[in-house]
């Protein structure tokens, strides 16, 4: 159903991915990532559509995440690229286009824009009831229900009416709370019947005989969200609220199962591009440890992290861990995942992971990193380590010789560590 609905959008996207690449002629005219006319012409003819039709789908493809606008230009969306391969890519570009209902269908004309925010704002509880009652609903049942959510949303704000008053001023002993106007049937039936249509366009439900309906992908949509609701409501170490670099050290000392558990709660309560970037903000930091869990909880986002975490292949902090998270996100099984990495990299990443340890483990788990090295004997990776150049590099040797036990090894190890400190070979 959702490729169904997107057809159009993914046609007139790739149209756009293959005639208006850098150096071709066309593009965008406004500074709004908007199709020039000439260029909706030219779609038009070579799609055999109409240059309405164009624009409609091109829309549709922008808010999708088919397509994706930066600054005057546009290009190709990840959801693009994996969409033959990847069906949730196409289920995620569905509520996205889900989500923009109110962007997708602008509403009608001469009504008060904090009226339809407020519509726009309660149309979750709306969603919500029509997949609760799993069948048709008579339209004025929902108009009740949206007249009551309306009433709840004016009275949090603690609206007070203002102006004259219909009834004339008593003389009272005592105060009695101004309460917020009441919703109007007339003012609100007519954006409700707005947000039915925009949503019966999107493909979320049917209306018809005065009732509506939920297709079932709108219903699996709208299951999806409260689920989510759900998990983000059930935080194990109730870090939902905290920043990523806080959450991550917050599932520092829990176990994997746990900490998993952790991030999708986490995930479930933010836009997942902002997760993204707020969990490689983390990585960047000093802390090796919260870098080695940005990239678990990444794990957990899966394909929507796929370009952000391409981007930062040239920064040699991440490349490694990069490197290992888009192998296994293209199916390489975990075990074998390291072959992706040369030497250097590998080497990188054991010094990286060995300060992680330092910093947060015990002597012993640092004597055991030893055996994960790729190396075959301890002077091979104090010659590799020596100059890999990890800015840590000297302060994960003298560990490793205080925690080691067996002397010779752990004078070869502080010797390794003075060589690097005084910059000798």
């Amino acid at each position: 159903m959702a490729r169904s609905r997107l057809a159009g959008a993914a046609r007139v996207a790739r149209w756009a991915d293959t005639a208006l690449r850098p150096g071709r002629t066309g593009g965008t005219s406004d500074g709004k990532a908007t199709l020039a006319d000439a260029t909706a012409e030219r779609a038009a003819r070579e799609l055999g559509l109409t240059p309405a039709q164009v624009r409609a789908d091109w829309d549709t493809a922008r808010l999708a995440g088919l397509v994706e606008v930066h600054g005057d230009s546009a290009r190709p969306g990840w959801r693009l690229r994996a969409w033959d391969r990847d069906d949730s890519a196409v289920l995620r570009g569905w509520v996205a286009l889900f989500d923009a209902w109110s962007l997708a269908h602008p509403e009608p004309a001469g009504h008060e824009p904090a009226a339809v925010a407020e519509v726009v704002s309660a149309m979750p509880q709306v969603l919500s009831f029509l997949q609760l009652s799993a069948g048709p609903v008579p339209v004025e049942q929902l108009l009740d229900l949206l007249q009551q959510r309306v009433r709840e949303l004016r009275t949090e704000r603690c609206e007070v009416p203002y102006g004259p008053q219909r009834e004339p001023a008593r003389p009272t002993t005592g105060t009695r709370p101004a309460q917020p106007a009441e919703p109007a049937d007339a003012e609100l039936a007519p954006l409700l019947d707005w947000a039915l249509h925009a949503l019966s366009c999107v493909g979320a439900l049917t209306c018809g005989d005065g009732q509506a309906t939920l297709t079932p992908l709108g219903n699996w949509a709208v299951w999806v969200k409260l689920e989510q609701i759900c998990v983000a409501a059930q935080s194990p170490a109730g870090n939902i609220e905290a920043a990523a670099e806080d959450m991550l050290r917050g599932c520092a000392q829990l176990r994997p199962n746990a900490a998993r558990a952790e991030y999708r709660a986490w995930l479930a309560a933010r836009p997942v591009g902002s997760a993204v970037t707020e969990l490689l903000g983390a990585a960047r930091g000093d802390d090796a440890l919260l870098r080695g869990l940005a990239f678990e909880a990444l794990r957990v986002v899966g394909a929507p992290a796929e370009p952000d975490v391409r981007a930062v292949l040239d920064e040699p902090t991440l490349r490694p861990y990069a490197l290992l998270w888009l192998a296994e996100h293209e199916g390489t099984d975990p075990e074998d995942a390291h072959e992706v990495l040369t030497r250097e990299e590998a080497t990188w990443l054991w010094v990286d992971t060995a300060a992680a340890v330092a910093d947060h483990g015990e002597a012993p788990m640092l004597v055991r990193h030893l055996e994960s090295a790729v190396q075959p004997t301890v002077p091979a990776l104090l010659d590799e380590v020596r100059a890999v150049g990890h800015p840590r590099t000297v302060q994960v040797l003298v560990a490793l010789a205080a925690a080691h036990p067996d002397p010779a090894l752990a004078k070869a190890v502080r010797r390794a560590a003075f060589q690097v400190h005084t910059g000798g070979s």
